[in-house]
């Protein structure tokens, strides 16, 4: 079985503001659990509390039984937990191998960098082609690809990640959730993920959750929702 995320009663919020309310989820030990709903639900904000980029208010995170709450973000990646953040978060002007190099900030061994480095190489032609270039110079699908590749840099159990359709064209995008899938076949991965683009979300996943105005609305395997329709009702007041 995978890694397993389990999140309880989490309270998190801005300044006086409260986001989430009391949320709670549970990725089971399944591959690719989807965290779905409208703008503003809280999802980006959950993603945050979860990595230790925002302190939680109340509540528990607990990945694979270790306690995450009020771990620095770079304690968490030590844990195996890493992030993509919504656009990728490449740096346009260092090359592609600077930007991987970048992924590897934890690791203290060269050797296993010099070693990861040329796994991310192997799996990604296209990057090792590209080593020297700038980053900002490459296709919107392989500054995607280096992304990805920058955040295998740490060979993560689970991987976390915001909007990874966002900006892309649609064929990009379908390539996206293939590579994800693939990910978790052929490395054992989890991922954790927001997506607005619903359809190809609920194609690669094993568990959902539709998360609004920071509760959880549905919690449970993709059959449990029945289309477009329910997930409408949801989304506008129907709990299921």
């Amino acid at each position: 079985m995978r890694v397993r995320l389990i999140v309880e009663g989490l309270r998190a919020g801005y300044g006086a503001l409260e986001i989430l309310h009391g949320v709670s989820l549970d990725t089971g030990g399944e591959a690719v659990t989807a965290i779905l709903g409208p703008n503003g639900s809280g999802k980006s904000t959950l993603l945050k509390a979860v990595v230790g980029v925002l302190s939680p208010w109340g509540g528990s995170v607990r990945f694979d039984g270790v306690d995450l709450i009020g771990l620095p973000p770079h304690r968490i990646v030590r844990q195996g937990v890493t992030t993509l953040p919504q656009g990728g978060g490449i740096f346009p002007r260092l090359t592609v191998q600077e930007n991987l190099l970048m992924g590897a900030y934890v690791l203290d061994d060269g050797q296993a960098v010099r070693t990861r480095l040329a796994e991310i190489f192997a799996r990604f032609p296209v990057l090792a082609e590209r080593r020297r270039q700038a980053a900002g110079s490459l296709s919107g699908g392989q500054q995607m690809l280096l992304a990805v590749g920058r955040a295998l840099m740490t060979r993560p159990r689970l991987m976390i990640l915001d909007e990874p359709s966002a900006g892309l064209a649609p064929r990009l995008v379908a390539e996206v959730f293939d590579l994800i899938r693939g990910l978790a076949v052929e490395e054992g991965m989890a991922f954790l993920l927001v997506e607005q683009s619903v359809r190809q979300a609920l194609r690669v996943a094993d568990r959902c959750v539709v998360l609004v105005q920071g509760e959880v609305r549905f919690a449970g395997g993709p059959s449990g929702l029945s289309g477009e329709g329910q997930l409408m009702d949801l989304y506008f007041g129907r709990r299921a």
